[in-house]
């Protein structure tokens, strides 16, 4: 007999151990020929397919302006997944999955087109037994926002009703500002419930941001030094060693303070400052957040803390890298930055006095997204100066990419005779601590969708927060030219200097 109060976890439908499988269902995918598809959605499919995490009743239905008929997609998908996949390539799998495969083709203005793409979904209740459940990707760029949710309104695919559920998912950029953020959330707010609009950020996805959590709050070594009385600084940094590429169309009128600061860096911020959460659940976590991002504040002197750059032609990895302006198809006399840095505080009891320094680039020397807090000195050394010459600040480095792991640097004593200190660092990798390697973010996030678990999305209010933070800033930066910095530096000299004003130095990954 059982112990009073025992839960037996294989029965217990919330032990996070057992593997979730989504009910029968249908995966559909606006722009399934572009590059997001191509590289990140397609791959994760078959992913979860091979990990035996989607249902047997699941149904993928690409749509797109392409004379395509099933066969085509399915050719399209396998490619696709082939060159992208995390796991094995197995036949057998593939097999399963492209008898499930359909392709609607159509402009997203086709009327004839959408109710085709609902007369499929009607069809596949009795094929597939999904009842109704369906999931749209809006693979899409935001100007086809408005037309696509139309017709979805006319036809009726976004009605879930008595059949079962429907839910759609937004890419970002959600907007251009608070004022289009807002247009576009009542857009979408008046077709789907809010509960049924998942806005991907896929950084979220990440399992070491997911580990943030799990290293902050299920062990004692860590939150009680996480605080202004402990903290020195904390600098988040997304670099890349890429350049535009084919994204001129849109990279062009959004820049790198509103395509990566504005949604990745801020989540990755709220995450490290926000309080512990009384659940895990999303509606928990999301409220811990969002006090986080009202609570943000920006320098009173923006001209010595807000930092813009564009990079010029230098040299990557050996290789010659031409400048944003060579770019193809950006315009000669652009200002749009390709590195921007800034340091915002918290205005918390938690964070009072602690800068927060953020900095996002392109054609920097490595690719790399990391987290790092710094400590304040210990009070007291009680050793000569020159014991400890070689002694910096202890911190902790959270490696979301690549690499993907925690580094803790503290002072160790030199082996020898003499007191001598000097800086070590702890390793911990992923692919080393565990045997199977880590989930891709958009696995894990097409899975939540499929599930309804809506943890690792933002809402509304963190969206419109976070523009209201970057508002201002794209307001200062108005009719200003951006600092040049040479391709396979760490961007412009500015972004040093703003540093050292304080005392500090960006820290090079």
């Amino acid at each position: 007999m059982a112990a009073a109060g025992y839960t037996n976890p294989l029965r217990d439908a919330r032990d996070r151990r057992i593997p979730r499988v989504p009910d029968p269902c249908a995966l559909v995918v606006f722009g399934v020929t572009g590059d997001l598809a191509r590289k990140k959605l397609l791959p994760a499919v078959y992913d979860l397919a091979n990990r035996g995490l989607l249902p047997p009743g699941f149904a993928l239905l690409g749509f797109s302006r392409r004379d395509w008929g099933d066969a085509d997609f399915s050719q399209l998908a396998m490619e696709s997944a082939q060159k992208g996949a995390r796991t094995p390539w197995r036949d057998g799998v593939w097999e399963r999955l492209a008898a499930s495969i359909r392709f609607v083709p159509g402009a997203f203005d086709d009327d004839e087109a959408f109710d085709t793409l609902q007369q499929t979904l009607i069809e596949l209740e009795d094929s597939h037994g999904i009842h109704g459940n369906a999931a749209f990707y809006l693979s899409i760029p935001p100007p086809a926002f408005p037309t696509v949710l139309k017709q979805m309104q006319r036809t009726g695919l976004a009605d879930s009703g008595d059949r079962g559920w429907r839910r759609v998912v937004v890419e970002k950029p959600f907007g251009h500002d608070l004022a289009s953020s807002r247009d576009l959330n009542q857009l979408v707010d008046s077709v789907f419930t809010a509960d049924d609009v998942f806005r991907i950020d896929h950084y979220l996805g990440k399992e070491t941001v997911q580990n943030l959590l799990a290293m902050r709050f299920a062990n004692t070594l860590f939150e009680p030094i996480w605080n202004a009385n402990f903290v020195d600084s904390v600098q988040i940094t997304m670099a890349e060693d890429v350049g535009i590429g084919s994204r001129a169309g849109f990279y062009d009128g959004a820049g790198a303070a509103r395509d990566v600061l504005q949604n990745h860096l801020l989540q990755l911020l709220a995450l490290t400052a926000m309080e512990e959460p009384v659940s895990f659940d999303a509606d928990s976590l999301r409220i811990e957040k969002v006090k986080v991002l009202g609570a943000i504040s920006l320098p009173s002197d923006l001209h010595a803390y807000a930092v813009r750059g564009q990079y010029e032609a230098g040299w990557l990895a050996g290789e010659r890298a031409i400048g944003y302006l060579e770019e193809s198809d950006v315009p000669a006399d652009s200002t749009t930055e390709t590195y921007a840095a800034v340091r915002l505080g918290v205005e918390t009891r938690r964070w009072g006095g602690v800068p927060f320094y953020l900095r996002t680039g392109k054609r920097l020397p490595r690719r790399v997204t990391e987290i790092a807090v710094t400590f304040k000195r210990a009070p007291h050394l009680p050793f000569p100066v020159t014991d400890t010459q070689e002694l910096g600040r202890n911190q902790l480095v959270v490696r979301v990419q690549p690499d993907e792991g925690v580094t803790m640097r503290f002072g160790s004593k030199v082996p020898g005779t003499a007191m001598e200190v000097r800086d070590v660092s702890m390793d911990f990798l992923y692919g080393e601590a565990f045997t199977e390697s880590s989930p891709e973010a958009y696995e894990r996030l097409i899975l939540d969708v499929l599930l309804g678990d809506a943890t690792l999305f933002p809402r509304n209010l963190e969206v419109e927060a976070s523009w209201r933070v970057l508002d201002p800033l794209e307001a200062f930066w108005v009719g200003s030219q951006p600092e040049r910095y040479r391709a396979g530096t760490w961007g412009p000299a500015g972004s040093d200097a703003m540093l050292r004003r304080d005392g500090r130095a960006w820290r090079r990954p």
